[in-house]
């Protein structure tokens, strides 16, 4: 019974191994994470005599060359959440870290829950490359609301309110958004007031064309009215109309690289069994259902669906001691924060389009009549969701 215990760090790892009662077989030593060492360590684990379980923390991106080595090699191995691993008790009351004393603890753990150990099953390649796209996206969006802020701020010098002057959506094609594409044109107010009504509407028309909008000539009459009703601050110089012109095309720059993602997303997305299933909930559409898909991962990894609702940490902990019961607490929050965020966007979706039949608003919208606070419902109905999403896509998903 030889309990491997691996610290993992970005580029190699500390790796100890313990018996029963505390026998150190190999005492904490140090392995990088190339083709070479890695092969050393799989013979070195081979030549241990008895039954063999290797544990490891899950630690980003950093435990997979050596826990996809030790797989292939036929190795049982375990990754675990860090989180457990530092709650799990040492009995020492001097707190002491460091790379060895963390690998004799993996181990010990690894001896005390030795029969609950879940073994270790590396992502297909499409569920990874979903789960690194979406969080490249979530750092863009970042970007993106920093971005369109920026801009806005500009242009509340040079054209107020120019960025309420439509309402489309993103184009499918480059993301673009029209507003933005317009300022690029347009870049300060001066460009559209001191034009005569007809000039304007030949630029505006020409624009469109161009760019492949839809040409309305009320809009473009009620652009030059508005126009001719500001006051700009700064004046449009062509110093002025660079800055404007050049946060325009970093912004369309981002809106470009999202969209690519985007589409690249759901085109993987459809190769998975589970896609047409998620795609006909409510309230989600391809680039949420993506979201979810890539966030949730395989859900035949998961026993219930209380076991989805604290992998996206939105499941209030019990707190109880003696008489004292407390009902109302918070949630964990210790689970995936990309998936509670995807999660909130879809119960928002709920929330503007209010549809009576759906058993997640009727849910949500009980708990508003009650005079349950925003976070308090929005909570409840995410959870509400993640027990339908597990129900429906159990059913379709083959069995391992």
């Amino acid at each position: 019974m030889n309990a491997v215990g691996i610290d993992v760090s970005k580029g190699k790892s500390t790796v100890t191994v313990l018996q029963p009662f505390g026998v150190v077989i190999a005492e904490p030593f140090e392995v990088l994470h190339t083709a070479d060492e890695l092969k050393k360590l799989v013979t070195f684990i081979n030549s241990l005599s008895g039954e063999t379980k290797v544990v490891m923390e899950y630690t980003g991106a950093y435990y997979e060359p050596i826990a996809n080595a030790l797989y292939e090699a036929g190795i049982f191995i375990s990754v675990v959440n860090p989180i457990i691993i530092n709650d799990y008790s040492t009995n020492r009351v001097r707190k002491i870290k460091t790379d060895k004393i963390d690998a004799l603890r993996i181990a010990a753990f690894t001896l005390d829950r030795w029969l609950e150990l879940r073994k270790y099953e590396p992502a297909d390649t499409i569920r990874k490359t979903l789960k690194v796209m979406n969080r490249q996206c979530l750092n863009l969006n970042r970007i993106l609301v920093m971005q369109k802020n920026n801009l806005i701020s500009l242009l509340d010098s040079v054209f107020p309110g120019a960025n309420n002057l439509f309402t489309s959506p993103c184009r499918e094609t480059d993301g673009h958004e029209k507003w933005v594409d317009f300022v690029l044109k347009f870049p300060h107010v001066d460009t559209v007031a001191k034009l005569s009504l007809s000039a304007f509407k030949v630029r505006y028309q020409s624009w469109c064309k161009k760019e492949e909008y839809r040409y309305s000539e009320p809009k473009a009459e009620k652009i030059h009215k508005y126009a001719r009703t500001l006051v700009s601050t700064i004046s449009p110089t062509e110093s002025i109309k660079m800055v404007i012109s050049e946060a325009a095309k970093a912004l369309n720059s981002t809106l470009e690289a999202l969209g690519k993602l985007h589409s690249e997303m759901d085109a993987l997305s459809a190769q998975l069994p589970e896609y047409e299933a998620v795609m006909d909930m409510y309230g989600v559409g391809k680039i949420l259902g993506s979201q979810l898909i890539a966030e949730i991962g395989d859900i035949r990894k998961l026993h219930s669906g209380k076991a989805l609702v604290a992998m996206a940490g939105i499941d209030p902990p019990p707190h109880q001691s003696g008489t004292v019961d407390t009902r109302s607490r918070s949630i964990y929050k210790r689970g995936s924060p990309a998936l509670r965020k995807t999660l909130f966007q879809v119960i928002g979706v709920y929330l503007q389009r209010q549809p009576k039949d759906e058993p997640v608003y009727q849910f949500l919208e009980k708990k508003r009549t009650e005079g349950k606070p925003y976070k308090v419902y929005m909570i409840a109905a995410a959870h509400k969701f993640l027990h339908i999403y597990y129900a429906r896509i159990k059913e379709v998903m083959p069995t391992q």
